[in-house]
């Protein structure tokens, strides 16, 4: 038997050592294309993908005739420039022809994303008559004398408005509201699809405040939630500030609110596999925009003792006469000794770093000033304030929203849930309560049994996830006196 000693643990692989491109469905195209007779010819196809970094995911047969093959060769790229290359290295292959290309992501956007159905067959006239005229008339002029009855006989009960100027589109920034109607679509799909909830872009082309809130009031009738999306901050403070105090239906911003719950409910588990308490921990968080004030103040109301926030000027303090109002206050909150310096200085002792500001604003070495099992959350999009994969060497958990890594923290594990309940519960605001028993019901969704540093959150498509959160903030409404509306019932009662 040999004595020499175990080979030691694999060391990882530097960041300067080249590696393959990561594809993603995101860029992932169609080629058409045509090969002659020889049976060899699909794999020199498959062969000339590989070589380019490509992954194709299928290729099936359009025609087949005696003289060669017209085939469709789907395939996954990095990026644009990447997806030309893989076609590019295509037309390279011996007795290939490549007819067409075709993106599949621009394809699945053709028309729009949405479209309006009827609940009621329409078939006949006594359908048409009670559906429409006459016999509407019946039901409008009962929800005259009953307005709270809106709610439950017209599509208002189960309706979302989401609502955007297109000033702060997902890592995009401000590209307008024509440009971040597709986004608005998704979202709309989104509800849909894991809360069977109707909701409907509402693209603004104004970014001025009072037309923003006057708009949204004006057209708040016919919905039975307002969510606004990717509004710029301080802006978007004001605007949901205001149509809080103006409409009877809860106001949400999910760039704010919906990233605050998961956010939190990722930290209680994390805080569970290492140990340590959220009233003990020194959190750090970088950005003092709209995600980075609402996830501060969800921290602190859900009992967070120690919280630095740190944007572009530096480690947010009271007495920096360079911040806005908005920051300032966030300064109050977290720094009253006024500590000063930039994000490495903030990292000293930490034990909770989150990111919502910018890509690479950090180097992974500076995460060795933190505490040990150290939880790094870096979640800027499309690029995270640090590689998460090499955060891996100095933090005991990272969680990101990059969906190729485990520990996703994606907004659709919110804000489906959080509007299922607040419909259900027919209510007329959103709370603090109700966030904090959103994140307290998706933090709880991951077993104990199930609980490690690469599962702290579930995955967006487990079904118990928006079940769990709207339960939690249906009955949390309930419980919060005016938050609800009764109806009348009227419609069981005879004419």
């Amino acid at each position: 038997m040999s004595t020499e000693p175990a080979p030691a643990a694999v060391e990882p692989v530097p960041a300067a050592v080249p590696r393959g491109p990561v594809t993603s469905a995101s860029y992932s195209i169609t080629v058409r294309l045509t090969s002659d007779g020889d049976p060899a010819s699909i794999g020199r196809i498959a062969t000339a993908v590989g070589s380019a970094g490509g992954a194709v995911t299928a290729i099936d047969v359009v025609d087949s005739r005696s003289d060669g093959l017209t085939v469709d060769v789907t395939c996954s790229a990095a990026d644009a420039g990447h997806s030309e290359e893989m076609v590019d290295a295509l037309r390279a292959v011996p007795g290939v022809t490549v007819r067409k290309v075709s993106d599949r992501t621009f394809l699945l956007h053709l028309g729009g994303k949405l479209e309006v159905a009827s609940k009621v067959p329409l078939k006949t006239r006594d359908d048409l008559s009670m559906a429409y005229t006459p016999g509407v008339a019946r039901v409008c002029l009962a929800l005259a004398d009953h307005p709270e009855d809106v709610r439950r006989l017209t599509i208002k009960g189960n309706t979302v408005a989401v609502v955007t100027d297109g000033s702060a589109v997902l890592g995009l920034g401000d590209i307008g509201p024509g440009a971040a109607l597709p986004v608005m679509e998704g979202k709309a799909a989104l509800f849909k699809r894991f809360a069977d909830i109707d909701a409907w872009p509402i693209c603004l082309d104004t970014q001025d405040v009072d037309e923003i809130v006057r708009t949204v009031e004006l057209i708040a009738p016919g919905f039975g939630g307002i969510n606004l999306e990717d509004i710029a901050a301080p802006r978007c403070f004001e605007i949901e500030k205001r149509l809080r105090d103006k409409l009877d239906i809860p106001v949400f911003h999910d760039d704010q609110h919906g990233t605050a719950i998961v956010a939190l409910a990722a930290l209680k588990n994390a805080l569970r596999v290492v140990t340590k308490r959220l009233a003990d921990v020194k959190i750090v968080v970088a950005g003092g925009g709209a995600a980075g004030t609402a996830i501060v103040h969800l921290l602190l109301e859900a009992g967070a003792g120690r919280v630095l926030v740190w944007d572009r000027e530096g480690i947010l303090s009271p007495d920096d006469d360079r911040l806005g109002p908005a920051k300032r206050d966030l300064a109050r909150r977290t720094n009253p000794a006024c500590v000063r310096g930039e994000l490495p200085d903030a990292l000293d002792g930490a034990d909770v770093f989150i990111g919502v500001s910018a890509g690479n604003v950090l180097a992974v070495e500076d995460l060795a000033r933190m505490a040990p099992d150290a939880v790094v959350f870096p979640m800027a999009n499309p690029t995270p304030e640090v590689d998460p994969v090499r955060a891996r060497q100095h933090a005991a958990i990272v969680a990101s929203g990059r969906s190729d890594l485990p520990n996703q923290i994606n907004n659709v594990l919110a804000f489906p849930g959080v509007f299922r309940g607040l419909l259900d519960a027919r209510a007329t605001e959103i709370s603090d309560g109700m966030l904090l028993a959103a994140a307290a019901a998706l933090a709880a969704v991951v077993r104990d049994d199930q609980l490690n540093a690469n599962y702290i959150i579930p995955s967006v498509f487990d079904p118990e996830v928006t079940t769990a959160v709207a339960a939690a903030v249906a009955e949390q409404a309930r419980q919060e006196p005016g938050a609800t509306v009764e109806v009348s019932g009227i419609e069981t009662t005879p004419a």
